[in-house]
């Protein structure tokens, strides 16, 4: 008989080993000796330590899932259990209890993970409709459609969560997609038709601005110009294929009469600068007739030189109160001489200047006498009185010599 501390070989060549519950039958065995008998049992022990290591090892390395760790540690139990091995069975049994507790705290680990995995993802596309909803709302169009579509591809890489809650999520989010695209497409529709409409509007302004392209009507036409430009810029944009070619069309046009106004401008400015030069000769040569020494001789001059004046054209406008100045001061002076030759050849009015002279001489006379009379009288107040009034009466009677001196009559 042979023996080692888990198993021995009776005479009849049964195989046993100790388990705690006491020996067990492992096999028998009839050709060689006892040893070789052990030897062979404790060989498919150590294939079992092996088979149990390895699978410790996948299910603490890799994603082998519980139910088939648990399909692997049923098989490899039921191997022990079988007793056809020589070893330590009942440590296998412990090793193959801990893993079946490390096996269920991974499940429990893993459903924990899917659990806070599904509500992370649900607390993702919950934040992913509610901004889908509120850009669904959004007048940025190419900006809002952008993102849009980056939520889309972010919703695709999310777990799905149950069938029920995902679906109604997926439902309000296709929803917000959908309201912003009709709203968009509703809006675009609307851009088209605003831009058909102010396509309509320009080709009527370009064929306006064509038509008055070659006209010669140069203030009236260009304020015109002024009124179409406004109503271009009211009409806002055309499509983009014809505003272009729209807006070219209407701009040559415009162009092309304010080219021609230029030149014409161009010639009339040359024709004005050569006529303020003739003027302004004209201007000096009535100049130097002051002062006046002849008066039918100055007025003669004055007459040649401004016939001369008036046959000569328009000059331009900021030089002209210039230049007309000149001359009207000179006739002013000729007006002045001959206003002062008539009132001193005009017998009427010396006569009513001497008469006038005669009476303010003789109401200063009066006061005076008067004045002396209160004083004498001792009535200072109206002597006073009577004193204001004769210093106005003698103020009226020397501007009235002044003007008797201008018919040249002495005042005795």
């Amino acid at each position: 008989m042979s023996s080692d501390p888990w198993g021995r070989v009776d005479e009849t060549g049964t195989v046993y080993v100790r388990t705690a519950d006491g020996e067990q039958v492992v096999g028998s065995w009839a050709a060689g000796s006892p040893e070789e008998a052990l030897a062979y049992f404790e060989r498919k022990y150590e294939g079992l330590v092996v088979e149990i290591g390895l699978l410790e090892k996948r299910v603490r390395t890799t994603d082998l899932s519980s139910k088939d760790a648990q399909t692997a540690i049923g098989h490899l139990r039921e191997q022990v259990d079988a007793h056809h091995a020589v070893g330590d069975l009942d440590a296998l049994r412990t090793r193959l209890d801990k893993l079946v507790e490390t096996v269920e705290a991974r499940r429990e680990e893993r459903k924990a993970q899917r659990a806070k995995q599904s509500d992370e993802a649900r607390h993702a596309k919950e934040a992913l409709v509610t901004e889908a909803e509120e850009l669904a709302q959004s007048d940025q169009w190419r900006a809002a459609g952008e993102r849009l579509r980056a939520l889309v591809d972010t919703w695709k890489g999310l777990p799905r969560l149950d069938r029920k809650s995902d679906d109604e999520l997926w439902h309000r989010f296709s929803h917000a997609r959908s309201a912003f695209s009709k709203r968009r497409k509703a809006h675009f529709a609307q851009l088209d038709a605003q831009r058909e409409e102010a396509r309509r509007v320009k080709e009527r302004l370009v064929a306006e601005a064509e038509a008055l392209s070659g006209s010669a009507d140069w203030g009236p036409t260009a304020a015109r110009y002024r009124e179409l430009m406004a109503e271009w810029k009211a009409a806002g944009r055309a499509q983009r294929e014809h505003e272009d070619d729209l807006w070219n069309r209407f701009r040559g046009a415009q162009d092309v009469f304010f080219a021609a106004r230029s030149s014409v401008f161009a010639e009339r400015d040359a024709e004005q600068s050569e006529n303020l030069k003739l003027k302004e000769e004209l201007a000096e040569e009535a100049e130097k007739l002051l002062p006046i020494q002849d008066l039918k001789a100055t007025r003669a001059a004055f007459r040649s030189v401004n016939e001369r004046w008036e046959a000569i054209g328009h000059v331009p406008r900021d030089a002209r109160p210039k230049v007309e100045g000149r001359m009207h001061a000179v006739e002013r002076a000729i007006q002045e001489a001959e206003e002062a030759e008539w009132r001193r050849t005009n017998p009427e009015a010396r006569a009513r200047a001497e008469g006038l002279t005669g009476q303010l001489q003789a109401a200063v006379d009066k006061l005076g006498k008067q004045i002396e009379q209160a004083r004498a009288q001792g009535n200072n107040a109206r002597a006073d009185k009577l004193q204001r009034e004769l210093e106005g009466r003698q103020a009226l009677l020397e501007q009235a010599l002044k003007g008797l001196q201008e018919f040249g009559v002495g005042h005795g």
